[in-house]
């Protein structure tokens, strides 16, 4: 399999990307989430490669040794949309099929509708496509009072970063089992209140967290996401989500993608389990939906915890919406 992890200028910065594949075949884009990298969708390059595909896999901007400016606004969808269109110039490919995971599949959804041209179809994966009714942080303050609410609590530069770097293996350790499958419940009741809870308390509901790592990830893979998170910290990752609201301003307008659609999900992620409403809401909504699959057991971290699943599901999806 030919691959090669390169630096690859667009839109003003520089990315690290792993391309693999054939050039001329038809091109793949892999977009990740928070907290991840191109290396949470490591085990999906090489079976889409030998299905035919060439493959690009970028930590985007403020990952891992992509450029982080330090810049709020340079992390506005607008700018990260851009950064996969010049991803695509790059790669002399006029349209690509995307995947998006967590955030990923929110810029996927944006770019699709600001730059859809370029989009031949997609996959995403974790977030269903749910367009706001009303600046984000609106809605969050009115659903959460004084009731913690993850999101909220990044807005502010600072006090998130700094809860975050302090230990970045613990806090990766911790995120990482929050969102498994492994540790899936239901919110404590009452929520812990805004005032004095940080990210990683809330993360864990309250209950006691394994030694060690959840099953899907080794000790190796985990060093990786450590490593990157060193070199990165959490300014620019966090900066997606101050954001929110200017992103809002700058899609509310815009269509529903129409180009084909999919969706994979997992039993136990905490972002669809308690609302199937959202990804059912997707066969009406969008005008050219091919499917959705959801895998049973698997939590956020849905391409990392059940891979085989996964794989069969998205080679299955990419499919239809070729």
């Amino acid at each position: 399999m030919r691959l090669s992890r390169r630096r690859i200028a667009t839109n003003g910065v520089e990315l690290e990307v792993t391309d693999a594949g054939t050039p001329g075949d038809p091109v793949v884009v892999l977009v990740h989430g928070f907290p991840e990298s191109s290396h949470s969708w490591r085990h999906q390059v090489e079976p889409l490669v030998d299905a035919g595909y060439r493959v690009i896999v970028p930590d985007q901007r403020g990952y891992g040794t992509s450029s982080a400016p330090r810049d709020v606004g340079a992390y506005r969808t607008d700018h990260l949309c851009a950064d996969l269109v010049g991803l695509l110039d790059d790669a002399g490919a006029d349209d690509a099929l995307f995947v998006g995971h967590d955030w990923g599949a929110l810029v996927v959804w944006d770019l699709a509708r600001l730059h859809p041209d370029r989009v031949r179809g997609l996959v995403n994966v974790s977030v269903p496509y749910t367009p706001w009714p009303a600046p984000p942080t609106d809605l969050f303050r009115a659903m959460s009072g004084d009731r913690f609410f993850y999101m909220l609590y990044f807005q502010p530069v600072g006090p998130a970063e700094a809860e975050l770097e302090t230990d970045v293996a613990n806090t990766m350790r911790l995120t990482l089992w929050g969102g498994s499958g492994e540790m899936f419940g239901p919110p404590p009741d009452p929520l812990p209140p805004m005032e004095g809870t940080g990210f990683l308390d809330a993360i864990t509901r309250g209950e006691p967290i394994p030694e060690g790592l959840p099953s899907w990830i080794n000790a190796d893979e985990f060093a990786v996401y450590v490593a990157q998170f060193t070199t990165s910290g959490f300014f620019g990752p966090l900066s997606w989500y101050r954001n929110l609201d200017a992103d809002f301003e700058i899609t509310k307008r815009l269509a529903v993608p129409a180009m084909p659609t999919a969706f994979i999900g997992g039993t136990r992620d905490g972002v669809i389990a308690g609302r199937p409403e959202s990804v059912e809401a997707m066969a009406t909504m969008l005008p050219d939906f091919r499917g959705t699959v959801m895998i049973e057991g698997a939590g956020h971290w849905t391409q990392q915890e059940a891979p085989a699943a996964f794989n069969a599901a998205l080679l299955d999806l990419l499919a239809r919406v070729t």
